[in-house]
């Protein structure tokens, strides 16, 4: 079957790869339906995640119908559509019972990368390096879904597909970012990246009962799907003093929860950015801190910054005084989407969650390497490159 595969940095391809096949009795086949490019994917382009191989298939984010069932599989019968969290988590270590669902002991079969990274492994993540478990991506007609019962979610009736596919990851990503920062009523929120995770960490935090909600970005067709279909503020960082307008925004003090939803290839107009980039083309550091930096000094004392966006190493200029001397919380996670694919899809179902307006650009498996080339370059207002494999 053809399938959307890393071939070297910046190298996108299409190629025959093997059809999978059910290994464990926990398995489900999957006929993806939908499947979306991801901004933590560029990361993997650009070589900045370690453990890539070429013809390793790309992909987290999607959803299909059930083709095939392992025999212990009790939740998930043939011809089910499904959504799948882009995590593989085992539902039975502790991890997983206390709702850390991407910390999963069981996830990764190759536990031992992340290890010597962070000191200890986490769970896995279709289409991400064999640091995550090697696992076969979503950009194919078909996959393997292993712990079917845990991590696939049946669409209820009236949920389109294209707005069920963001249930995936963008959705439960922004929700574990609002959610574990802890907003609460009458706070005021900034969230760093006008992407599909930062706008559902702002939707999240304002359905939690955020006063406000400040959303940062440069790009105009993104800022204004935040004004017209998340229905939060926006700032665009080209134009303004970021913190300034912060202060501003919040009564002097600065925002209560800061969440950044950018990761390691922050932009910036600042000469920092220059100074990142130079850096991390050089591996002198791995990551490009620029927005992270930006929400630390710009929170309020006391309050909570959320590292969201996917960050793989070693940063430079970590501005840990601000940290200590503000007394700031300092949280950070993947995502932990089977807490709460759920609450999303019942949302969804409720039209209190729309996502379509991501998909800005639909096209078959075949454009690929377009596909990615649009959606990294942000050509013709490209926010989400979409892949309908039947097509």
């Amino acid at each position: 079957m053809k399938a959307v595969t890393w071939r070297g940095v910046n190298e996108v391809g299409v190629e025959d790869v093997p059809e999978p096949k059910i290994l464990n009795d926990h398995d489900i086949i999957l006929e993806v339906g939908l499947s979306v490019t991801c901004g933590s994917d560029l990361h993997l382009l650009g070589g900045y995640i370690p453990a890539m191989r070429a013809g390793d298939v790309l992909g987290h984010e999607f959803m299909g119908t059930v083709a095939e069932v392992g025999r212990n599989v009790t939740k998930h019968k043939v011809g089910d559509r499904v959504v799948v969290v882009s995590f593989t988590s085992c539902g039975q270590c502790w991890y997983c019972k206390n709702d850390l669902w991407s910390l999963c002991d069981n996830g990764n079969p190759n536990p031992g990368i992340t290890e010597a990274l962070w000191g200890q492994g986490i769970g896995g993540c279709y289409g991400y390096s064999h640091a995550l478990g090697g696992y076969a991506g979503s950009h194919a007609p078909y996959m393997r879904v292993p712990y079917a019962d845990q991590g696939a979610f049946t669409i209820p009736d009236g949920v389109s597909d294209e707005r069920a596919l963001f249930a995936s990851d963008a959705a439960p990503t922004g929700w574990t970012g609002a959610h574990q920062a802890e907003v609460k009523p009458g706070d005021v929120v900034a969230v760093w990246g006008a992407g599909g995770v930062g706008q559902m960490a702002a939707r999240k935090a304002m359905l939690m009962g955020a006063e406000r909600v400040v959303v940062i970005d440069r790009l105009d067709n993104r800022l204004q799907q935040v004004r017209q279909h998340i229905g939060a503020e926006t700032l665009d960082y080209s134009d303004v003093d970021v913190p300034a307008e912060l202060r501003e925004m919040s009564g002097g003090r600065g925002p209560d929860v800061c969440i950044e939803a950018v990761g390691m290839e922050a932009h910036s107009t600042g000469p920092q950015y220059l100074y990142d980039q130079v850096k991390q083309q050089l591996r002198l550091q791995s990551d490009r801190p620029t927005a992270l930096r930006e929400a630390i000094y710009a929170c309020r004392k006391g309050g909570t910054v959320f590292a969201l966006g996917v960050f793989g190493g070693l940063i430079d200029k970590f501005p840990m005084g601000a940290v200590m001397n503000k007394a700031l919380t300092l949280r950070g996670a993947q995502q932990h989407g089977h807490r709460y694919i759920p609450e999303i899809l019942d949302l969804m179902s409720r039209d209190e969650v729309r996502t379509e307006h991501l998909a800005t650009h639909v096209m078959p498996l075949d454009d690929g390497p377009k596909g990615y080339r649009m959606f990294k370059e942000k050509e013709d207002g490209c926010v989400r490159a979409v892949f309908r494999p039947g097509t």
